[in-house]
């Protein structure tokens, strides 16, 4: 399924909402986009959303953070910007935290890694819009 819907900031929320409803039955969220497109706020809010106390922050040089709701569920939250092959994803260890019971793994920038993600995983593109204060998101789930 695909879905494309146009945005502000101040309805991010809704957005959310929808996109967490979609991912029911997914453990791997991919983000793709421009620099400062919006993943991460992105991140923040589907986060927030799903119960996270903690302060969500970019693991730009961090790789991935890791952060936990209140229900025990885990999330993984990747930044692969700087991890150019697979090879150096599955030197890192990064792999073993794919696809775990419980848990979700958020994935910004994640083409070094495609050829990992053989099993069911929601796509997301943030895309820029003519008006500066909008963004598209484009949902597509494997089905």
């Amino acid at each position: 399924m695909k879905e494309t819907l146009v945005y502000s900031l101040q309805e991010l929320p809704l957005v959310v909402q929808k996109l967490k409803q979609l991912l029911k039955g997914y453990s791997v969220l991919t983000l793709v986009g421009s620099l400062g497109a919006g993943k991460t706020t992105l991140v923040k809010e589907l986060l927030k959303e799903w119960g996270v106390k903690d302060r969500v922050i970019s693991p730009t040089f961090t790789y991935m953070n890791q952060y936990e709701n209140q229900e025990g569920k885990s999330f993984y939250h990747f930044d692969l910007y700087r991890i150019k092959t697979l090879h150096d994803f599955m030197q890192a260890g990064f792999q073993d935290y794919l696809y775990q019971p419980n848990s979700i793994a958020i994935i910004e920038w994640p083409e070094a890694i495609m050829p990992l993600l053989t099993k069911k995983a929601c796509h997301v593109e943030l895309m820029y819009q003519d008006d500066p204060t909008k963004r598209a998101i484009v949902i597509n789930t494997d089905e």
